[in-house]
């Protein structure tokens, strides 16, 4: 079990600064909690490819653990909703087991792949659910979430939709950005753990 205590560290600290960081805005459309939350998907992978499938489930699930205990805090200090807290849960949980689950199927293909793959799907999956829970017009508006169905032209630039939409795009292209920055830590930190110096 302690073999994967820096894996459950690293897991929370990552859910704990991304709650933080996500108070912190950057220009109109990202927050500092954009480019924290995505590592969480390199730790998954990392300890998919080291300790296996059931091990990264056990680091997702302390994960789901802290950051509900986030939404707790955050609630008590009124600083979040409960579609936020429902909606930041449910993309958590689901997007990273998502990833489990396709990094395993995909763990014999050439090694930039499974890591490759299983972010890309689940971080589309988590952008998807967190945003839609959140703060799509479908479900009643509150204080914290009725600002984001302002309609505004997407990025600033395109076709006017609700805020949200724009706020979400945004969010999945550093996704994207970061998947493909992770594949490096992703190989030297395997490649150390595992010390073998032929492919992953």
């Amino acid at each position: 079990m302690t073999r994967y205590l820096p894996g459950t560290l690293a897991m929370a600290t990552i859910v704990v600064a991304s709650n933080i960081l996500v108070q912190f805005v950057i220009g109109d459309w990202l927050t500092w909690g954009a480019f924290t939350y995505p590592l969480a998907f390199l730790v998954t992978d990392v300890m998919n490819r080291v300790h296996g499938a059931a091990a990264a489930r056990r680091v997702v699930l302390a994960g789901f653990a802290v950051g509900v205990a986030c939404s707790f805090v955050a609630a008590g200090l009124d600083k979040t909703s409960l579609r936020i807290a429902i909606g930041s849960g449910a993309a958590f949980l689901t997007a990273q087991l998502l990833d489990v689950a396709i990094f395993d199927r995909l763990r014999s293909r050439r090694w930039w792949v499974a890591p490759l793959a299983s972010t890309l799907v689940g971080s589309a999956v988590d952008t998807a659910l967190f945003f839609g829970i959140a703060f799509a017009a479908f479900l009643p508006a509150d204080a914290n979430t009725g600002w984001a169905n302002e309609v505004v032209p997407m990025l600033g630039l395109g076709p006017a939709i609700p805020l949200w939409v724009s706020l979400a795009v945004a969010d999945w292209l550093v996704k994207l950005g970061l998947a493909l920055l992770a594949l490096v830590p992703f190989r030297i930190i395997v490649r150390n753990l595992l010390q073998i110096p032929q492919e992953i």
